[in-house]
């Protein structure tokens, strides 16, 4: 699958003979003689044919093209494999569309049929290219470079001289040249034929296997995959194993054996920000400061994003950040029923937060009834909006955090058996509480200020701590230094195939009539290039130090007439 070949190129190379032939390893078409009306294939023929477009080079591009082209809805439409809960949000917002979607597979775009049919059919074209070349590249390589044309004048690149040196003396030197200019040279008759430029196809073919390796490693990669989620609040800790992840999805053939084994606890977050200008708000420093342990002591270590955490084979990721306020719940007696840090999830850029507080055991009412309490809880690190119905945050570190709750009692339903999300409030069976007018019991508090549940239901109180949290990503992806390894080879093969020029070189050296040598000097190349007549006219300077021109014959002078009164006599 050549990516240079020309047919124009390849007619001038036939009509060359021996000369021209095997400077690549692309498969010659076969023209034999058709029968009128077309030719007769049976079923070997159409296999046959088949065959042969597979692992052409037009076939293969179409494929390539087609891989690439069907990735773009992986890229634009939310994928299962990636997260479900956006695939469920684009769904309820796109009602029309989402059923076609769903037919076509394009929520499922990497493991669907039609993108695993592309995938197999480029891996097959690739390997039936690969393999027959390998081989004529291989017979190339342990050959002899062809002997000169009869007509050397007829190539490309041609030059030619008369020197008084002996014939064999101009052989000698001239394959001497081309060994010190690296080559594969040798005496063939009244010639000497030498080639170089292999490392183009090699690179063509290397270039070639690089994008099997990638496929491979991609392929491997989805199967033997992990990947999972972990929200930590500083101070809190996590151990690799399946039922300490928030959320996790694998490869087909991956085993929950194969979790790496390891702990790391979050020692502490540090997110600074620009401070004014057009950049104000933005992250200046993002990182988690964090003490792991592998089967040894314990080791400190920084996250930042984009500069992962490395355990073995698998790879923590900062990838998410908020705030965790501490809030203390007693009942009406005052005794404490809940003391935690609350993680709340950011709604935008300035970390505006939103949660739930959850008091599920031990709180009891006024009348000894157990009973569970819910807050939702809006929070901003940096308050604004005071005086305009509404509070927001204007910058995402904590200069001004303000809290506001809402109450609920009642049944929080979460001994229903069914899933529930944390940072939201089951309100059916929940009722809110009122406060002395009748109206709905909502406050907005301070670091260290306390809400007073009614009629002796108990407070909550939003502590000074507040705590950080950072959200990671744990990963294992076998797949990746493969191809990483094939991207690299890719680059370094077409390199060689774009940049280097597979040429071939004879110097003829035979004495003419005169008895002086004529030395004769062509160059041919797998495709035209102006570079060839320089080099082959640099070669044939370097060869005149030891076969210099002959002077040329001086003009006979020619013969006085006889005088005129002589010629009469």
């Amino acid at each position: 699958m050549s990516t240079t070949d020309t047919s124009g190129t390849t007619q001038r190379q036939e009509s060359l003979g021996d000369a021209g032939e095997h400077l690549s390893t692309a498969p010659t078409e076969d023209r034999g003689d058709a029968p009128v009306g077309g030719p007769v294939l049976g079923v070997i023929g159409w296999i046959r044919w088949f065959w042969r477009q597979l692992t052409s080079m037009r076939v293969a591009l179409i494929l390539l093209f087609m891989l690439s082209l069907g990735a773009v809805p992986g890229s634009l439409v939310p994928q299962n494999s990636a997260d479900e809960m956006k695939v469920q949000a684009f769904k309820e917002a796109h009602e029309t569309l989402s059923p076609l979607y769903d037919k076509l597979q394009f929520f499922d775009v990497y493991s669907s049929v039609w993108f695993s049919a592309i995938y197999i059919l480029l891996f097959v074209s690739l390997i039936g290219c690969i393999v027959p070349r390998t081989g004529q590249f291989v017979g190339q390589l342990r050959s002899r470079p062809p002997g000169a044309p009869r007509r050397l004048d007829r190539l490309p690149a041609y030059t030619t001289w008369r020197t008084e040196a002996a014939p064999e003396e101009v052989r000698a030197a001239a394959l001497g040249l081309l060994k010190g200019r690296r080559f594969r040279s040798h005496t063939a008759g009244d010639a000497v034929a030498a080639e170089k430029g292999y490392l183009r196809e090699a690179g063509n073919l290397a270039f070639h296997v690089a994008l099997i390796v990638m496929l491979v490693a991609f392929a491997w990669g989805q199967l033997f995959k992990s990947e999972g989620g972990k929200l930590i609040v500083e101070g809190d800790g996590f151990s690799n194993t399946l039922t300490q992840y928030d959320d996790f999805k694998s490869g087909s053939q991956f085993g929950i054996g194969e979790l790496e084994p390891f702990s790391f606890k979050l020692d502490a977050f540090d997110g600074t920000y620009e401070k004014s200008g057009p950049q104000r708000g933005t992250p200046r420093t993002f990182e988690a400061a964090v003490t792991y342990t592998r089967g040894g002591e314990p080791t400190k270590a920084v996250i930042r994003v984009n500069e992962p955490l490395k355990v073995g084979d698998s790879k923590v990721y900062l990838i998410a950040h908020g705030y965790a306020p501490v809030v203390t719940v007693r009942d009406g007696r005052g005794k404490v029923v809940y003391n935690a840090a609350v993680p709340l999830l950011p709604i935008d850029n300035n970390v505006t937060s939103t949660g739930a507080i959850k008091v599920m055991d031990g709180y009891r009412d006024k009348n000894g009834e157990k009973e569970q309490l819910g807050f939702q809880a809006f929070f901003v690190p940096t308050f604004a909006g005071a005086g305009q119905g509404t509070m927001f945050s204007q910058f995402p570190a904590l200069d001004f955090p303000v809290m506001a709750l809402t109450g609920y009692h009642g049944d929080l339903r979460v001994d229903s058996g069914l899933p529930q999300n944390v940072y939201q409030l089951d309100k059916t069976k929940m009722k809110q509480f009122k406060d002395a007018s009748g109206g709905k019991l909502a406050q907005r508090l301070l670091p260290g200020e306390t809400m007073t549940l009614p009629d002796g239901a108990g407070s909550i109180t939003f502590e000074k701590d507040i705590r950080e949290w950072a959200s990671f990503q744990i990963s294992q992806q076998p797949g990746n230094g493969l191809a990483l390894a094939g991207a690299i080879a890719a680059i370094a093969g077409l390199t060689g195939s774009l940049f280097i020029q597979r040429r071939r070189v004879w110097v003829r050296a035979v004495r003419g009539e005169d008895g002086v040598t004529v030395v004769e000097m062509a160059g041919l190349g797998r495709s035209e290039s102006a570079k060839l007549p320089e080099e082959l006219g640099d070669l044939a300077l370097a060869l005149t130090q030891d076969a210099p021109p002959a002077p040329e014959p001086a003009d006979e002078p020619a013969e006085e007439p006889a005088p005129s009164g002589e010629a009469d006599k």
